[in-house]
């Protein structure tokens, strides 16, 4: 017995020690002398080669694929072949050299959406290229039950006399060829193959050949689908798309009591719809073309063409098409920083507009609008600073009612403006008060000079606003009740802050959310911080220097040619009257002549 423990023992040895988990050990960072991460080299891979790498790109003539694994580098390393197949742009005949092509054109079998569906059809064998989640089902359902009757229809054409087709003025799939060559009757042949699927079998408006891989592969990227033919050189395309978009509804930015609740969308073809529908002149145009390299973002330009200066669309159009870049993710607005090219001018240069009937109201006085796929809002051009306060609502209402917003707008944000400098500089200077005025000014000083408390509770203010726009709808009232009580009020009572203080930039924050331009409204927030800090260094000579520059800033400023104030700077008195005042519709007889319109009258002379 003994000697069997002592031989167990001797079979189990010691106890094995477990090893520790480590971690696998991160790829190191190739940095050049400028701070730029130019390449990874792998823990596997010696620092020597590390370090010659690393002086190679100080030279300019390293290599550029250091550190990456071997399956990276046969990736992006591509053969003569797999280039020629990349850079060819004709439609093969043959189907396996064009899967080929889409492969590396496109990354077919790669990409899982990326679907080219074989099928055989009146003994023609066909492939149907798409992306999945573009097409719409129903459509190319259709599409493919009426293309199960390809060898009826073929059956009947061959069939048919041929005399009666001789009287045609034109040559179709159906024509007869037999007495033509053997080259011609091969040529004769492809054509009627095409002839017969696009006049014949597919059962669809939108429909067009092409030769061209690229205008196919552009097509299937927009939404279509193209349809292929194995020994044809010769596509067709059908314009049978679904893109994942909302229902129209009315803008939030754009609300209005009276009027249509419908707006635009990330559609451009629905945002074209829209305003076709309420501007059915057969002279309305709208030219599409696309931007970016990679993206292909497509861009419409609309105008009304015996309205609309030419030369205004021609310099719109040709700044459109010298923008070379990657691509226009955020639509229209890096597209308005390519085109009109502002710098660092906080004052909005374009209108922007989600409301198809704003849209069609400038079409008629000769403006140019453009769209950008995937963005529900237009530009307006050109535009000035009274376009952007002007509001949709005042057209709403009669004529009076309408001049009474318009003013209340106006003080609203003259008083976002200059309010708070104004009663900083009162307040600082108490000899610059006038004869009834003198209650203005804290009774109790608070603990905060009275800058600091402005800057605080401006900053407080962009905060919550900030806040409000990520926080949840449900979490949005006590968001409200947390700042307004919490934060207003106990900072009052323990005396960081005066209640004039609040009081004045509650009114300038609500003429700043009464501003119908939102961008206008954050151009203007940063010009009051601007005239805040200057009146509170320099007093009344800073005050008076800094509302001058801005006046001159805006009159300076110009939106394709066009003086950002006017009608005001240079003074227009039938334009500016239309500013101050809402005129009744019928007496607005001829069009302003800011965009020097070929056709000024608004109401047709009898």
């Amino acid at each position: 017995m003994n000697k069997q423990i002592k031989r167990a023992k001797l079979i189990g040895g010691k106890p094995k020690k477990l090893r520790s988990f480590k971690p696998p050990e991160e790829d190191k960072l190739i940095v050049d002398r400028e701070g730029n991460i130019i390449g990874s080299l792998s823990t596997d891979e010696p620092e020597e080669l590390s370090a010659k790498d690393g002086r190679e790109r100080d030279t300019g003539s390293g290599d550029s694929e250091t550190g990456m694994s071997r399956k990276m580098r046969q990736e992006t390393q591509l053969t003569a072949e797999e280039r020629e197949l990349k850079e060819s742009t004709e439609i093969s005949e043959d189907f396996d050299r064009l899967k080929r092509q889409l492969e590396e054109q496109v990354g077919l079998n790669k990409s899982f959406d990326v679907i080219f569906r074989e099928m055989v059809f009146g003994g023609q064998k066909t492939g149907i290229f798409y992306y999945n989640g573009f097409i719409k089902d129903y459509v190319l359902t259709e599409i493919l039950e009426r293309l199960s009757y390809a060898d009826q229809v073929r059956q009947e054409a061959e069939h048919q006399e041929p005399a009666e087709e001789r009287r045609k003025p034109y040559r179709n799939w159906r024509t007869d060829h037999e007495e033509e060559p053997p080259g011609r009757q091969k040529e004769g042949n492809r054509r009627n193959i095409i002839g017969l699927f696009d006049e014949a079998l597919i059962p669809h408006v939108q429909v067009k050949r092409t030769c061209k891989l690229k205008e196919a592969i552009d097509n299937v990227a927009m939404g279509g689908t193209a349809f292929f033919f194995e020994g044809q050189r010769e596509a067709v395309l059908v314009d049978a798309k679904s893109f994942p978009a909302r229902t129209t509804e009315e803008p939030e930015l754009e609300r209005v009591v009276r009027g249509s609740r419908d707006g635009f969308v990330e559609t451009l073809l629905t945002n074209v719809t829209l305003v076709r529908r309420r501007v059915r002149d057969p002279r309305l145009k709208l030219e599409i073309t696309q931007v970016g390299k990679r993206t292909q973002t497509d861009v419409c330009i609309g105008y009304i063409q015996d309205i609309c200066d030419m030369k205004l669309v021609e310099s719109v159009r040709d700044k459109i098409k010298e923008v070379k870049v990657d691509g226009v993710p955020l639509a229209e607005k890096q597209l308005e920083e390519a085109i009109v090219g502002k710098s660092w001018n906080p004052y909005p240069s374009v209108r922007y507009s989600e409301r198809p009937d704003v849209v069609a109201a400038h079409l008629l006085e000769g403006h140019v609008i453009v769209f950008v796929d995937t963005s529900p809002s237009v530009m307006i051009l050109p535009t000035t600073f009274f376009h952007h306060v002007q509001h949709a609502e005042e057209y709403r209402q009669t004529p009076i009612v309408g001049t009474y917003l318009r003013w209340v707008r106006f003080i609203g944000i003259a008083a976002s403006i200059f309010l708070l400098p104004l009663w900083l500089l009162i307040v600082s200077s108490p000899e610059l008060k006038p004869a009834g005025l003198e209650f203005l000014g804290p009774q109790k000083p608070g603990r905060i000079p009275l800058l600091g408390q402005f800057l605080i509770a401006e900053l407080g203010i962009d905060l919550m606003r900030m806040a409000a726009v990520h926080t949840p709808s449900p979490l949005a009232i006590a968001m409200g009740l947390v700042a307004a009580i919490l934060v207003g009020e106990v900072a009052v009572k323990a005396g960081l802050f005066t209640n004039e203080v609040i009081l004045y930039l509650s009114v300038a924050a609500v003429g700043t959310f009464a501003t119908p331009s939102y961008e206008l409204s954050l151009a203007n927030r940063i010009c009051r911080l601007a005239l805040l800090v200057i009146a509170a260094v320099f007093k009344v000579p800073g005050f008076v220097i800094g509302s001058t520059v801005l006046l001159l800033m805006l009159a300076l400023q110009r939106s394709y040619n066009t003086p950002y104030l006017w009608p005001f700077i240079p003074f227009n008195v039938n334009a500016m009257r239309h500013i101050l005042v809402r005129v009744p519709f019928l007496s607005m007889k001829t069009r302003l002549s800011l965009t020097r319109p070929k056709d000024r009258t608004r109401q047709p002379q009898r």
